[in-house]
């Protein structure tokens, strides 16, 4: 039977480790700052920036949300960007999704500075990523790199079988594989014989975001098995992995909610610390 990898402990460990980082980089006089916009008022997104107004609150980094009207022209949004690039007292910049129809996202996000891109989408932080060079990372592959190697887990070496190839989860997650010398195969799900490949897995990670992707049958016993999923099923939130099942033959295994998800807001702000370091030459 597995033991579960907690992830709310791992975010309380972290969060005092940036806190800690914000307090040094008050010290020297620096205060870092985060900047949201959010268009329209879609509900989950209002949620979501007011959450993080809360937890920038709970590690001492300053939060700013710009919250614009739906008709707002995409012309007005890369003016307020470029705006934001240029004010040296905001270190980080997120834009938050969807953005209306109206407005290109692909345009959005390659408007914002590179080193103030928290998210990790820009094209320069992707292409530095897959070139192994330092780079503003997205928050969720992170989290998994982090459950993994808090948990004990020597990448090195070790059969990674990662399933999902979306553009925020796998395909970066993927390359910071790579970068701890793990030997992986990327699946998705319209690898033939899916759970052929996963059975491979010493480590198993789930991003692909289906309910009920990944189960018993699939895993090798002792297993290490990461959700990054986040699927909502019948008003419930739920992984990509059948957890109960699943736990009955992996060695470790996150449960969704409190496993991966429980990391990425922590780390979203350490990428604002990570950004007013590069922006100051710290």
């Amino acid at each position: 039977m597995a033991n579960y990898i907690d992830g709310k402990a791992m975010a309380a460990e972290l969060r005092a480790e940036v806190k800690a980082e914000v307090e040094k980089l008050k010290a020297q006089g620096f205060q870092p700052k985060l900047a949201v916009l959010l268009v329209g008022d879609d509900p989950a997104s209002v949620l979501y920036a007011r959450s993080k107004e809360k937890s920038a609150a709970n590690v001492g980094i300053d939060f700013e949300l710009f919250h614009l009207p739906g008709q707002t022209t995409e012309e007005e949004v890369l003016r307020l960007i470029e705006r934001l690039n240029q004010d040296d007292q905001v270190h980080g910049i997120m834009v938050e999704l969807p953005v209306p129809k109206h407005i290109s996202k692909e345009k959005v996000m390659e408007k914002v500075d590179p080193r103030k891109d928290v998210d990790g989408v820009h094209p320069l932080n992707r292409g530095y990523l897959v070139a192994g060079r330092p780079a503003l990372v997205p928050a969720t592959p992170q989290s998994c790199i982090i459950l993994l190697e808090r948990s004990g887990i020597d990448l090195r070496g070790k059969k990674v079988v990662l399933v999902g190839r979306g553009e925020t989860v796998g395909k970066p997650l993927f390359f910071l594989l790579l970068q701890k010398n793990a030997t992986v195969t990327l699946c998705h799900t319209g690898t033939k014989d899916l759970a052929k490949e996963v059975q491979a897995g010493e480590i198993v990670i789930a991003a692909a975001g289906r309910a009920g992707l990944i189960t018993k049958e699939m895993i090798a016993p002792g297993a290490v098995v990461i959700d990054a999923g986040i699927n909502e099923v019948e008003g419930r939130i739920v992984g990509d992995v059948v957890t109960e099942e699943v736990a009955e033959v992996a060695s470790l295994i996150t449960p969704v909610p409190g496993g991966v998800g429980a990391c990425t807001t922590v780390l979203l702000f350490n990428n604002v610390v990570e950004g007013l370091k590069m922006q100051k030459g710290l």
